[in-house]
């Protein structure tokens, strides 16, 4: 899963950024509001963590009501000082999903993200379950028939966006951003995305799993069961 991470404290933007990779996240990071705002409304996020107060001409309410303006659907988590009440409330109003008051605790905004995107994308279950495929997000685990499958880390990233987005055709662009973040600009093709692909639609099928990643010729791929 992609997260941006919006947080003008050095110290604090390393802590929560070394902590979230060991997580499993790949985090991008904005330290104002220029960076921020041109990075969430370019890239798409699984989650972004926004805290109010930035340098640069805006803040991190201007993020958020200019994100939401493209974007209604994106998650977003507010990080505020204590006594930033009423800015906590315009960013809830304007479509936030959770917040943080400072200082706060790591494993906290980690289930925090967990419990978001749990309910934006999978209903609110702890478990992921696509016909015979089971994902536990929590313990980063796969199975397919209750036998537990081997992936590589951009392997269960992969899967875990395909799972996100069920019958949705996904660009390889789009694929590329969110196994690479700001990487994926480097890049001259897009064979490493064919690769990964095609090692996680082996591993599945060799488990005895239905073949549901589909190729979509001169776009990208889909994730579907529909014939």
């Amino acid at each position: 899963m992609k997260i941006l991470l919006i947080e003008d404290e050095p110290d604090l933007a390393a802590t929560v950024r070394d902590f979230l990779r060991g997580e499993g996240y790949l985090v991008e990071h904005a330290a104002d509001f220029p960076t921020a705002d041109e990075k969430a409304s370019v890239y798409e996020y699984d989650c972004l963590i926004v805290d109010i107060n930035l340098p640069g001409g805006g803040s991190g309410i201007d993020v958020i009501r200019n994100l939401k303006k493209k974007r209604p659907w994106a998650a977003v988590i507010i990080v505020s000082a204590r006594n930033a009440f009423n800015d906590r409330i315009v960013g809830l109003d304007l479509g936030a999903d959770d917040y943080l008051t400072k200082p706060f605790y790591l494993p906290e905004l980690n289930a925090r993200i967990k419990a978001l995107l749990r309910r934006r994308h999978f209903g609110g279950n702890n478990d992921i379950i696509f016909n015979e495929i089971r994902v536990n997000p929590n313990e980063r685990n796969v199975s397919v028939s209750d036998v537990p499958l081997d992936l590589t880390p951009k392997e269960y990233d992969l899967l875990l966006y395909f799972l996100a987005n069920p019958n949705r055709v996904l660009r390889r662009e789009i694929i590329a951003e969110h196994l690479l973040g700001d990487d994926a600009d480097q890049m001259d093709d897009f064979n490493f995305i064919y690769s990964h692909v095609k090692n996680l639609r082996k591993k599945l099928l060799d488990r005895g799993c239905g073949d549901y990643l589909r190729a979509v010729y001169g776009i990208g791929y889909k994730f579907t069961d529909k014939t």
